[in-house]
């Protein structure tokens, strides 16, 4: 299985759409992390961009995430990914702690997007 985490600085962008980069872990059945990469963030919201698509064909099928719209929630699941929002701190942190079965979607989706993304 592989999870993806929107990055910044080694940590989880506050903003999906807005993020450096993707972190994308290789997790095997004993939830260990295999292997990491580095996926480029598509320019502007990423609700609108291929990058659903882009992590879906790696085999990317959860979305560890901090906030994001409605809009790119269903986007991301439409593509098979799920999503956990309220996400924060560093990337192989939260990864550990979703693999440790302590990381839970808060639920709570961005409502704030100026560019209409929602």
């Amino acid at each position: 299985m592989k999870i993806a985490l929107p990055t910044q600085n080694n940590n989880i962008d506050s903003h999906f759409g807005h993020c450096e980069f993707f972190t994308v872990f290789a997790v095997n059945d004993n939830k260990e992390i295999l292997s990491e990469e580095i996926v480029p963030s598509p320019v502007g919201c990423g609700c609108k961009s291929n990058i659903a698509s882009t992590l879906a064909s790696m085999g990317v099928q959860l979305m560890l995430a901090g906030n994001m719209g409605e809009g790119a929630v269903n986007v991301l699941r439409n593509s098979g990914i799920d999503v956990v929002r309220g996400c924060s701190g560093d990337v192989h942190a939260v990864a550990q702690q979703w693999l440790n079965g302590q990381a839970v979607d808060s639920g709570i989706s961005c409502a704030a997007h100026e560019h209409g993304c929602n």
